[in-house]
């Protein structure tokens, strides 16, 4: 983008606007280039005209921890201006990117010269900028606490769950009468679906995620994970039901399928707080793309957090649970390359539509 349509100079008026871009020193930059280093001092602003800057803190010798980022049309580098202190972490370029880099002392001589609705205009949205970035690194330690958390949970049910797996195989060999041999797998399968949701909840607040890619039945999918939840379903005294048509293929992850059922499904048995209900999973399918519905006749979702829904720790109502379930399915749809949607109206039920 130009420097002079950037939204860092268009806070100021016509004159200053010109002498901002006038002094302004415009270079482009690799990645992997270090605009500058914790401790520096502060000598110029930074406008992005082009690409995208980590910020970020050194934690202990190269292990570094990513405070934000900035991307074109947005600037970086003013605190230290404007509080006369040394830079309190490394901006480094990622993936390439175009700086204009205006000098303190002449930026100071401009906000010395404007009126008091520019230097409103300019502080306002540097003051949101604050907000943001505030909110982003508690975001980001929420996360990071979980995942350790969850490291921890893993390590510890490890040996555990192998004793119990191996309790299972035992008397399934000992007792190979049908009834047992089908308890036995159903424990052998909830141990796994344990597993698999750790793993789970671990790369989602890590921010990674393994993607398989494999030929799945749909409807030999949703039968597993009927059979999985059916005692949960018959005691929370709800009707489940499955429409969905033989022979329709996805290439997916067919645990990672299972947890998306579960995130949803699971949140509606919540939503009737020991009432029952009923909840449909319907399937239909083109060429390209297969759609399911998941409609429940639940409460419906409060409109306060409709806007929010999919985003982490975003819960009501419930005594349990940690708000991840929405924002890990939509995480799952859409490394898929999918989308997921919902309807919702209070005391009518909310639906699901998945892509």
């Amino acid at each position: 983008m130009d420097l002079e349509s950037h939204q860092f100079i268009s806070f100021f008026a016509r004159e200053q606007a010109a002498q901002l871009c006038d002094v302004a020193v415009i270079e482009s930059f690799q990645d992997g280039t270090v605009i500058f280093d914790e401790g520096e001092g502060s000598q110029s602003i930074y406008l992005i005209l082009d690409g995208r800057v980590i910020i970020r803190r050194r934690v202990s010798g190269d292990e570094y921890k990513i405070l934000t980022e900035a991307s074109t049309n947005n600037f970086f580098g003013e605190m230290g201006i404007f509080d006369g202190q040394p830079r309190s972490a490394q901006a480094i370029v990622c993936e390439g990117a175009t700086l204009a880099q205006i000098p303190a002392h002449e930026l100071m001589q401009v906000l010395e010269s404007i009126t008091g609705r520019e230097a409103i205009k300019v502080f306002s949205y540097i003051a949101q900028r604050l907000r943001e970035s505030t909110d982003e690194i508690i975001h980001k330690t929420k996360m990071e606490s979980v995942g350790e958390m969850i490291n921890t949970i893993i390590h510890d049910f490890r040996s555990p769950l192998s004793s119990i797996n191996l309790a299972s195989s035992m008397i399934k060999e000992q007792h190979p009468d049908e009834d047992t041999v089908e308890f036995c797998e159903l424990i052998r399968d909830q141990v796994r679906r344990m597993e698999a949701m750790a793993g789970e909840f671990l790369e989602f607040a890590r921010g990674e995620g393994s993607l398989q890619r494999n030929p799945i039945d749909l409807a030999s999918n949703l039968q597993r994970f009927e059979r999985l939840i059916r005692d949960f379903l018959h005691q929370s005294k709800v009707e489940f039901k499955i429409d969905c048509p033989e022979q329709i293929i996805v290439v997916a992850d067919e645990n990672k399928l299972i947890r998306i059922w579960q995130n949803l499904v699971n949140n509606a048995v919540d939503s009737f707080r020991l009432k029952g209900g009923s909840i449909d999973i319907g399937v239909s399918a083109d060429a390209a793309w297969v759609t399911l519905t998941i409609r429940d006749n639940g409460p419906g979702i409060p409109e306060s957090i409709r806007d929010r829904l999919f985003e982490p720790f975003v819960t009501y109502g419930k005594g349990g649970g940690t708000g991840l379930g929405t924002a890990i399915t939509k995480s799952i749809v859409e490394a898929y390359g999918g989308t997921i949607t919902f309807d919702s109206s209070l005391n009518v039920g909310t639906t699901f539509y998945i892509r």
